[in-house]
């Protein structure tokens, strides 16, 4: 009998102290209904108030949760030490405001068919309850990539799963860090040649975003242009 599927979940954490333990419980509850092995890791990173020490307090609540300490506040950061630093057959992102069990069942159920998925907020099915001003910067942030780095997919923020062989080739060469780790990521396994499939989720905010989205777009521009170049360079 072959071993049963098991799944690393990577949550970074930064400045959560009042949010990561109800957080951390209705996700290991959800978690009960997933039919695979599944271990979370907190990538705790930065923290400036008690998010570390809640967090590893944590790890005595919940089985086959631990707790990675990373010094500098760096979203894409920790997630590449956390997806580096599992050992799941898939790797799954979640934000510790944004997870789904149904994605998980996904996961569970695509078997050999993609290498890749992510739960497309503009995927056929999906219902984006954001506003509209956050739904038209996601379509354009889209139409960013399509049009400078000829991308096919349609969304690279937010949950993701990738098959361990997946973060073991692209992570490791990933140099964008921040808020488009993720987005070079997915970027990378389609230029290799991964076999990417699009699913679609619900999404409905949590709380108050936490930065400022027009702040970030000057920063996001520059960042996809850098993208761009480098992979120019590499010749991809």
């Amino acid at each position: 009998m072959s071993a049963p599927l098991s799944i690393s979940i990577v949550i970074p954490i930064h400045n959560e102290e009042a949010y990561v333990a109800d957080a951390v419980a209705d996700l290991y509850q959800q978690l009960e209904d997933v039919p695979c092995a599944t271990t979370v890791l907190l990538a705790e990173n930065g923290s400036t108030d008690a998010t570390r020490r809640t967090a590893g307090e944590l790890k005595a609540v919940h089985p086959g949760l631990d707790v990675l300490e990373l010094p500098d506040p760096d979203y894409g950061g920790a997630m590449r030490d956390g997806f580096l630093a599992t050992a799941g057959d898939w790797v799954v992102n979640f934000d510790i405001d944004y997870y789904s069990a149904d994605f998980l069942r996904s996961v569970v159920a695509v078997g050999e068919d993609a290498d890749v998925i992510l739960a497309s907020k503009r995927a056929p099915g999906s219902d984006d309850r954001r506003s509209r001003f956050r739904r038209t910067a996601t379509w354009g942030f889209n139409l960013l990539l399509r049009s400078l780095l000829g991308s096919g997919v349609t969304d690279t923020h937010g949950i993701k799963a990738l098959r361990r062989r997946v973060v073991d080739e692209i992570a490791p060469v990933v140099v964008s860090r921040q808020d488009l780790f993720d987005t070079e990521l997915v970027i990378r396994a389609e230029r290799a040649g991964f076999r990417i499939l699009e699913v679609p989720v619900v999404v409905e905010e949590q709380r108050a975003a936490r930065s400022s989205l027009i702040k970030r777009i000057p920063r996001t521009v520059r960042g996809v242009w850098r993208i761009r170049r480098t992979l120019r360079a590499e010749g991809r």
